[in-house]
């Protein structure tokens, strides 16, 4: 990550303790269940990459600075021009209003980060994400770092050992981004029951 978007250097971060979504327990609160169920969304894959990465770089009033400059941003587009970077993208009216990018290896993805532009876009790619990945047989969701907004999905923060064996583990894997269609993970995650769950 950089320090800000003119900085000029990259650095590599390795925190004592790390955000990851297990997949297996990934939680859809109630409201945004029926936000993916009326497909308020047409949901893409990979149809804007470099966009998504834009505007995931746009300052917001919640982050006004950004650690993606423009060597991240040209190193991530040619990754995924090589099919190691992904993006999931929310469109309405033929409009990008939310999405996020990550980069894949082996059976883990590493979401990178996620913009919105309107109500639950990105909460609902964000659940798109998660059936595709189980529909392609990885085992890690690396979050980074656990926060507010990931908390109703059930983010675990773990100390930095346990990261490294649940990664190890996951390399030791192959897992398929695209070949596989996701509509019965999806249908999966939107059936669990959700007792004591919010509106």
């Amino acid at each position: 990550m950089a320090d800000s978007a003119q900085a000029t250097d990259v650095r590599w971060v390795d925190p004592a303790w790390r955000g990851i979504l297990p997949l297996d327990t990934f939680h859809v609160p109630r409201r945004l269940r029926r936000t993916v169920r009326r497909q308020q969304f047409d949901i893409r894959v990979d149809s804007a990459f470099e966009t998504v990465m834009r505007l995931c770089a746009e300052p917001t009033p919640n982050r006004p600075k950004t650690w993606i400059n423009n060597g991240i941003l040209e190193a991530y587009v040619a990754l995924h021009r090589q099919g190691g970077a992904h993006s999931v993208e929310a469109w309405r009216d033929g409009r990008l209003v939310g999405g996020l990018y990550g980069v894949s290896i082996g059976a883990a993805f590493f979401g990178e980060s996620m913009f919105s532009r309107a109500t639950a876009a990105s909460k609902g790619a964000l659940v798109h994400l998660v059936a595709r990945l189980r529909a392609g047989g990885y085992r890690l969701l690396d979050a980074q770092f656990g926060n507010n907004h990931l908390i109703q999905f059930g983010v675990l923060e773990i100390p930095r050992t346990e990261y490294h064996r649940l990664l190890d583990a996951a390399l030791r894997h192959e897992a398929d981004f695209l070949a596989h269609d996701p509509e019965a993970a999806l249908e999966g995650l939107l059936s669990v029951p959700c007792a004591n769950d919010e509106t």
